[in-house]
């Protein structure tokens, strides 16, 4: 098991868009076989903030799906969406095993 931590740094002035761009990325991770832990957003302390994490079975299915989420046109509608209404300003990807007792 593997999970996606995305640290985005957004525009303050445009959290709806982004908060509009999660909600249509949570149903499409799940659609190519992931569990989505949802987004989170800036409350308290950065305004510029937010994160979302999910999790795919392995770093080869999460592989997969970036494959497929590229030839994909509700995938290609959310990408163009962040593009259009610039709510993401950068962001980094970071990778992380879960250990269980």
């Amino acid at each position: 098991m593997v999970t996606c931590y995305l640290r985005y740094v957004v525009d303050p002035s445009k959290l709806k868009e982004f908060e509009h761009y999660g909600k249509l990325w949570i149903p499409l991770v799940e659609k190519f076989g992931g569990k989505h832990h949802g987004y989170f957003l800036p409350s308290e302390g950065a305004n510029n903030i937010a994160l979302a994490l999910f999790t795919f079975p392995s770093l080869a299915a999460y592989e997969q799906y970036r494959t497929r989420s590229l030839a994909d046109m509700e995938c290609l509608a959310a990408f163009r969406y962040a593009e259009e209404t610039k709510c993401i300003l950068s962001y980094e990807r970071s990778f992380f095993r879960p250990v269980f007792e």
